[in-house]
């Protein structure tokens, strides 16, 4: 009989109930059980950034975090960022506004690196955005444009 513990999560201000096994990590948690697919699973081996989630404010590779830890915190996914009233967050308009993706598929992640980045006042240069970044990878290439999308972004946010 496989043992496991129940969880309430508080993510993107709503309350989700969940069972899960205590091994499970929150990126498994979030797309396997709560159906918050928006997240992606890339390396599992928090290498790639593809599956960064803001926890009490901080970006965390969900991959690496079990999901009992994050139990009574906050947590902000992609499908979070934008206003209730469907608005985008001031990233992801600026993502759309300069390409900042090809595929798509490290772009979730991407977003949530760059509302960080911005939020703790990482973003004063295109070398500092570049550094910051750094642990968020795009196959297709658009760093360019990312970086780009998040000094745009910066700059609205002053």
């Amino acid at each position: 009989m496989t043992r496991t513990v129940h969880l309430s999560l508080d993510i993107n201000a709503r309350r989700y109930e969940c069972d899960v096994e205590p091994r499970t990590m929150l990126l498994d948690a979030l797309r396997e059980q709560l159906g918050l697919t928006g997240t992606k699973k890339g390396c599992d081996q928090g290498q790639c950034g593809a599956c960064t989630v803001h926890v009490d404010g901080k970006r965390v590779l969900a991959c690496l975090t079990l999901a009992a830890q994050v139990e009574g915190r906050s947590i902000t996914t992609i499908e979070g960022l934008a206003a209730e009233s469907g608005d985008l967050h001031p990233v992801q308009a600026a993502f759309l506004e300069h390409d900042a993706f090809q595929c798509g598929y490290c772009t979730p992640g991407q977003i949530m690196s760059a509302v960080a980045c911005i939020r703790e006042g990482r973003a004063g240069s295109d070398e500092e955005i570049r550094e910051y970044m750094a642990g968020n990878l795009c196959r297709c290439g658009a760093y360019n444009h990312i970086v780009a999308a998040v000094r745009e972004a910066a700059e609205m946010a002053l």
